[in-house]
């Protein structure tokens, strides 16, 4: 089977990472593949901040879980790495833009053999003055809005398998 296919048949998401730490190379890949993913008119408004600090992303968890009445449990997973993708808030394609680009950092995962799985809070969040003074000290503009983050890391258990479900259909 081709493995582009196979890496996309095998892509499962992944909630559970151990404390290995992914190199600073692999990231850059993973940030390369983003850049490389398809753009409305090919505007590319976008920007990828991976933060590589462990800290930090339970400091931005935190005042996330605070901005969205979570319990202080809220972890994203305790990642190694969380690849930030914002866009700006006035882009027409921000949301599929970044969406095309979140896909190709899993499959990046997957084919690195890291488990990724899709952190949608802070699209409800991003301008909450201590989540927004986060993203501030990450290097985000202010006239950016974040539609996902991945959470990524070496998988703490082996990726299961998957039900796929939905519909697709063939009309010749």
């Amino acid at each position: 089977m081709n493995e582009v296919i196979k890496t996309i048949l095998e892509r499962r998401s992944c909630r559970s990472f151990t404390g290995e730490s992914v190199p600073v190379e692999t990231v850059q890949t993973i940030l390369d593949c983003a850049l490389a993913a398809p753009s409305g008119m090919g505007q590319q408004t976008w920007k990828f901040t991976a933060v590589m600090n462990r800290d930090k992303i339970q400091q931005l968890a935190a005042v996330v879980a605070e901005a969205l009445g979570r319990g202080a449990d809220y972890t994203m997973y305790q990642p190694d790495v969380l690849i930030i993708t914002s866009n700006e808030k006035d882009s027409k394609f921000r949301e599929v833009d970044n969406a095309c680009a979140m896909e190709n950092i899993y499959l990046a995962c997957e084919a690195f053999g890291l488990g990724c799985v899709w952190i949608n809070q802070l699209k409800d969040c991003f301008d909450a003055p201590a989540v927004r003074r986060m993203l501030d000290s990450f290097g985000i503009p202010a006239s950016h809005g974040v539609y996902g983050c991945a959470a990524i890391g070496y998988r703490a258990s082996p990726a299961g398998t998957k039900d796929i479900k939905g519909t697709s259909c063939i009309v010749q």
